[in-house]
């Protein structure tokens, strides 16, 4: 759902909400803010992307699929959500399809813009494992030292360990 039909209904969910204030139906007004609340925060938080991200870390990767093709219009998204769209669906390709297709959403997702160091810091690394599978050394090389500053917290380090030790083959 396009977020200006949400704001149009959170607007008049509110607006049902004070007049049921009005005529003392507090209950009813207090359901209704909270309901206001619900729709104003899938405005910024999209559900489908939060129920891929949530099946793709339990290793589901059908049902996170299933999730991201539900969204038939991803330009319509906030720019953020947009940028996590891409990387999502770039992680559920380069599993599963081409490489080459995978590397586009990649590019795609850092260049909408990811808000956290550590998800640029993903698409990096997979960035330089797509460029390491096509013999690109250089370019995987390049990818691995930007994936490395920015992962300030040491997540990926085994990840970028295997990758650089893989490397050393190509």
């Amino acid at each position: 759902m396009r977020k200006e039909i949400r704001f149009v209904l959170a607007g008049l969910v509110l607006l049902m909400a004070i007049w049921q204030f009005i005529e003392i139906n507090i209950g009813y007004g207090i359901m209704l803010v909270l309901l206001c609340g619900l729709l104003v925060l899938t405005i910024f938080k999209n559900e489908r992307i939060l129920m891929a991200l949530y099946h793709l870390r339990k290793g589901n990767n059908a049902k996170a699929e299933k999730a991201i093709a539900g969204i038939k219009h991803p330009e319509y998204l906030m720019k953020s959500q947009e940028a996590y769209y891409h990387l999502l669906n770039g992680m559920l390709v380069s599993q599963s399809k081409s490489p080459l297709k995978a590397e586009k959403m990649f590019q795609k997702a850092l260049s909408t813009g990811l808000r956290l160091k550590e998800d640029q810091a993903v698409a990096k690394l997979n960035l330089a494992g797509i460029a390491a599978t096509k013999r690109r050394k250089r370019e995987a090389i390049n990818y691995l030292q930007e994936a490395k500053k920015l992962d300030t917290r040491k997540l990926l380090s085994d990840q970028i360990k295997m990758l650089q030790s893989q490397m050393g083959r190509i």
